[in-house]
Formats: structure tokens, C-alpha cells, sequence
């Protein structure tokens, strides 16, 4: 039906680089009921167990007991089973956040048989993940406040973790988020339902396929945290069958749910976006390949993720870090940030996801202490401080230990001191930068590139990609000359000479100043649509250089408009 293959590096990789479609629509037409057909014919030809009587809830219960008798090898009696559903699978009281916990986290039960004897009963398989179980079945129903009867359902190990709602080709695909909404609503959440264990939504109306979340948040907006698949290159795989050939490709679909979802502190399920699991993908491959090759500590030992800013990179980076300690020959990964007040903050993104996955430091001497403890492998610290341990500690058990060091925003100023001090210490490094704004030759500064510090470029995606997928504010630029004496200042590339150029007034020449004032004055009520009725509030920013800059431009703006400029009004 399909043929796809992944990088040429790797056959491992779930986010495909890429895909060949082998098929054409047939006819212009398609109802509801042939593209669910069509739909769970090629899953079937994926691998997916087909049920079609299974349809109720007691239907449902006895195929998740043979599911887990199969998966775990064993058997349970009937009272037995029915003590395991009270006690733990389907526990009086619980709700969807119970139930996605015992997905994540409480996926593993204790259970005491008749006899005494007691076995680990496994949900799930998170480590040979091939060895679950997948189902799909159709028109199950369902009784809450309302009936409802679901369009298509996957199991996995006899659990009913992604809800497919089709509508026919041209209808909008809106209709289909509506209708899980309504689910949601009416019977999904009933009393003594399965369905509280869904993780994963899909809709599609067959030109447009989506994915999103079963987080307990339902609000107009929540349609905007949809998502298409996609290919490495950022490229969109929207209809169906493309979305069914590589999105619900069984190991794909797993990994998804099992490996690239994150159950935060706050009860969130977040489901990685095609990007995000992109870079991770390239992040731990790049790891283990210098592992193999015994290629550590140089720049193509690790590499760059190019995301763009507001496009997720702390949840990437999160969960690249928590994968890489997953690695058995991994003993430490460093988080790196470079500012103090950045320490803070992402400390609290980090905790925010899982509090025992971070051992902050607030001190150089706090830093030494945590790389003494065992017991967790993950180390959040600052530039600043990461330097100043390596200036005053000359022997460190770390310097010898296989580690990986994980760079928040490789800016300038890692491109330094630190790196060179970093270089001489450790032995067994790998390193990845996550930056929105890589330095390139063309725009370096000095000797150093982003790629010249971090390696290649391992994934990218631009802001053109997360404006085409609505995940960020469209934006305009207007590039405006002022006077030509200004030209030289305005296009200089070099720090010290535009410090130097800055300090001689030249940026901040009151001419300069007047006529960029001047120009604002007469265009902000356009460009701010104060025309427009409802036009009014703060809807735009100033920025400027330094706060005597800001200064400045008040001043000026406040003399200009005391001058009778057409634009007055405190606006």
C-alpha cells in the first residue's frame, strides 16, 4: 500500500524523513461509512487485530482479560478478576486523571491471587513495546446523559487509548472536534467506563487528519492545540490514508502514546508535536552513535536543534534529557541555561513535568554536591556556575564519567570561556544546543558558529513552519531607512564597533531619535488599527536598546506631540 523509509542513519526513527504515496483517491465521493471502512481496512493491513462484534462495555472487560492474561502469562479465576477490575483496572471513583496516571505512572499492580502468591500485573509493556497488543473496533456504544455510539476505537492490550472520529470528505473537520467534545460530555466519563483510559483524539474528515490530547481542559480555544503529523522536513501529512500509513504505523502509534507523552505535575497530558519528536528522535541517535563510535567530545560528537521561539523547546529538551538517562551507559545529563533568573524559571518548567527529575543548584558548592548523589541523573545549573566549578575544581569524578550536556539556548556567550574549560575537563561528552536564532557565518561575530561549537544542524523548524501551523502570532516587518548618515551605524555587524558607534551618540543622535519618533507618531493609529471600531488598549510594544534609550524616545515623543503633532491624545 505504502512506502516509506526513514534517514539513511537510523531505522529507528518514528518521525519519518521520507514518504511515498502509492494511492489515488478512486472516486470524488466518499460517505461516512466508506472511509471508516476503508480506514480500518488499513489498519487491519498494518497489523491491527480487527473486532467487529465488540461492541459493549461487557464485551469490551472480558477482551481486556485475555489481553492481560496474554501480555503477563498468566490466568486469573473469575473472582479474582473481578477483585483485580474493583481494585485497581476500573476502581470505584475513579476518574480520567486516575486513569491516565495508571497509563504513566501506576501502570504496574501488585496483585494478591486466592492462593497468596503475588505477580506484577503489566498494563502496559514500556520496554518491549512491540509485545502490545493492538485492536481496532467500530459503533461501540455507550450510555451516559446521552447514548452514543463512537466511530472507531484502538485498543491496546484490550484498553481503549485513541478515538478516531471520521466525517466524510468536504464536511468540515471542526464537526468531528465538536463531536468528541459533545462524547466527552455526555457518556465517555460515565460510571464504570473504559473509555476514561482514552489518551489520544484523532479527527479527520479524510483531506484533513488531526491529533490531540484527552486533557480534562475543554474550552473554545482548545481546538488550536490540535496537530497534523508530519515529515522530518516539517511538511505536513494530512489526508487519512497518509496519516493512517504513518501515524497509526503500530510502532509509531505506541511510541507516541508511550514514550512521547508527558503526565505533568498539574495533571496535563501533553502529547508531543511531530518536531519535537523529530529533535529527541536525532538527540538520542546522535547519543548512542558516539557511544558506538567512541567519538566523544568534539562538535560532530552532538549537534543544534533549531526551534523557534513560543514552539515548545523546554518540553523537548525535557524529554530528550529524561530519555538520555534512560540510556544504561549515560551517568549524568546537564541542562544548561545562561542567565540566573533563567535558572529559576526553567527549574519550574522542569519541576512542572516531574519534581524528582531535577536537582537544582544554587551555588557552585550546591552544584558539587549534586554531582555526588546517585540517585538522580539529571542536573539543572547555569553557565556561570558550570564554569566556575570547572575553574576551581581540578578533579572531579564527573570529568571522567560519560555525560551529556544539554544547552537551553546556545547563544554567544557559551561560546567562550566556558566551552574551553568544558573541553579540557570532560572526557566523555556529547552536547546539543536548542537555540531560535543559530549563528550562522554570515552573521557571526568572531571565529565561532553555532555548528562550529555544537555540531550540525540535527532538526529544524522555523518560525515560517509554526506560522503556516498556526502555533505563533503572524507577524510583519517594515524596515524603514532614516537619514543616509545613519545607513553605516544601522547595517554594522560588529559588537564592539556598534557598543563604540552607541556610545558616540550615533544610534542615539537626536535626529535619529526625532525621525524615528516622527515616523512612529504618524503611523502607529494605522498600523495598530485605531481606524477600526473596538481599536482601542494596549495592543502594541516599544523596544528599544537600553533603558536610556527608552528615556530618550519619551521625551521625544512627549515633546512632539506638546508641539501640536497631529497624533496627540496620551495614545
Amino acid at each position: 500500500m505504502t512506502d516509506y523509509k526513514t534517514i539513511a542513519e537510523s531505522n529507528h526513527f518514528i518521525v519519518l524523513d521520507k514518504y511515498t504515496k502509492q494511492w489515488q483517491i478512486k472516486e470524488s465521493y466518499q460517505s461516512e461509512a466508506d472511509l471508516e471502512r476503508e480506514f480500518i481496512e488499513d489498519l487491519q493491513n498494518q497489523g491491527y487485530e480487527y473486532l467487529p462484534g465488540l461492541n459493549t462495555a461487557e464485551k469490551m472487560l472480558a477482551n481486556v482479560r485475555e489481553q492481560l492474561q496474554a501480555l503477563n502469562k498468566m490466568q486469573f479465576s473469575e473472582g479474582e478478576w473481578l477483585r483485580f477490575v474493583e481494585e485497581y483496572l476500573d476502581k470505584p471513583g475513579d476518574g480520567i486523571v486516575d486513569k491516565t496516571r495508571k497509563i504513566h505512572d501506576n501502570y504496574i499492580h501488585d496483585f494478591v491471587f486466592d492462593d497468596g502468591h503475588i505477580q506484577n500485573i503489566y498494563l502496559l509493556d514500556k520496554k518491549t513495546i512491540t509485545r502490545n497488543k493492538l485492536q481496532v473496533i467500530k459503533q461501540f456504544e455507550q450510555t451516559g446523559s446521552h447514548a452514543n455510539r463512537y466511530d472507531v476505537t484502538v485498543l491496546v492490550n484490550g484498553l481503549p487509548l485513541v478515538q478516531i472520529e471520521l466525517k466524510k470528505r468536504g464536511v468540515a473537520i471542526r464537526e468531528a472536534f465538536n463531536q468528541v467534545h459533545r462524547y466527552s460530555k455526555e457518556s465517555f466519563n460515565s460510571e464504570h467506563s473504559l473509555y476514561k483510559y482514552l489518551q489520544l483524539f484523532v479527527i479527520s474528515n479524510g483531506t484533513d487528519s488531526r491529533y490531540f490530547a484527552n486533557t480534562t481542559q475543554r474550552n473554545k480555544n482548545s481546538f488550536d492545540f490540535t496537530m497534523n503529523w508530519a515529515k522530518a522536513d516539517n511538511s505536513l501529512i494530512k489526508d487519512l490514508k497518509d496519516f493512517t500509513a504513518t501515524f497509526f504505523q503500530k510502532n509509531t502509534l505506541l511510541n507516541v502514546l508511550l514514550t512521547f507523552s508527558v503526565f505533568d505535575v498539574s495533571d496535563t497530558l501533553l502529547v508531543m508535536r511531530p518536531y519535537q519528536i523529530a529533535a529527541t528522535e536525532r538527540i538520542l541517535w546522535k547519543i548512542k552513535s558516539s557511544f558506538e563510535m567512541k567519538n566523544w567530545s568534539k562538535p560532530d560528537s552532538g549537534g543544534y536543534i533549531w526551534h523557534t521561539t513560543g514552539s515548545g523547546k523546554t518540553l523537548t529538551s525535557f524529554k530528550a534529557a529524561r530519555l538520555a538517562t534512560e540510556l544504561d551507559f549515560i551517568e549524568k545529563v546537564f541542562f544548561v541555561v545562561d542567565r540566573k533568573d533563567l535558572d529559576y524559571q526553567t527549574m519550574k518548567e522542569y519541576q512542572r513535568f516531574s519534581p524528582d527529575s531535577v536537582n537544582g543548584s544554587d551555588s557552585t558548592a550546591g552544584l558539587k554536591r549534586n554531582l555526588s548523589k546517585n540517585d538522580n541523573k539529571i542536573i539543572v545549573t547555569t553557565i556561570q556556575k558550570l564554569n566556575n566549578l570547572m575553574k576551581s575544581e581540578g578533579d572531579l569524578a564527573v570529568y571522567n564519567q560519560q555525560v551529556v550536556f544539554i544547552f537551553d539556548e546556545c547563544h554567544r556567550s557559551q561560546f567562550g570561556e566556558a566551552q574551553k574549560n568544558l573541553k579540557k575537563k570532560f572526557r566523555k561528552f556529547c552536547q546539543f544546543g536548542f537555540t531560535g536564532t543559530p549563528i550562522f557565518a554570515q552573521n557571526a561575530l568572531g571565529v565561532e558558529t553555532t555548528s562550529s561549537v555544537f555540531g550540525r544542524e540535527l532538526h529544524s523548524y522555523v518560525i515560517t513552519d509554526a506560522i503556516r501551523d498556526e502555533k505563533v502570532l503572524k507577524f510583519k516587518v517594515d524596515y524603514n531607512d532614516v537619514r543616509p548618515q545613519f545607513k553605516a551605524v544601522e547595517s554594522e555587524q560588529d559588537e564592539k564597533k556598534l557598543s563604540a558607534a552607541e556610545n558616540k551618540q550615533a544610534l542615539l543622535h537626536p535626529d535619529r531619535i526625532r525621525e524615528i519618533s516622527q515616523y512612529i507618531l504618524h503611523n502607529f493609529r494605522q498600523k495598530t488599527h485605531r481606524m477600526q471600531a473596538g481599536g482601542k488598549g494596549f495592543n502594541a510594544l516599544f523596544a528599544v536598546s537600553s533603558v536610556d534609550a527608552a528615556k530618550l524616545y519619551y521625551e521625544s515623543l512627549m515633546q512632539l506631540q506638546s508641539n501640536g503633532h497631529p497624533s496627540r491624545g496620551g495614545e
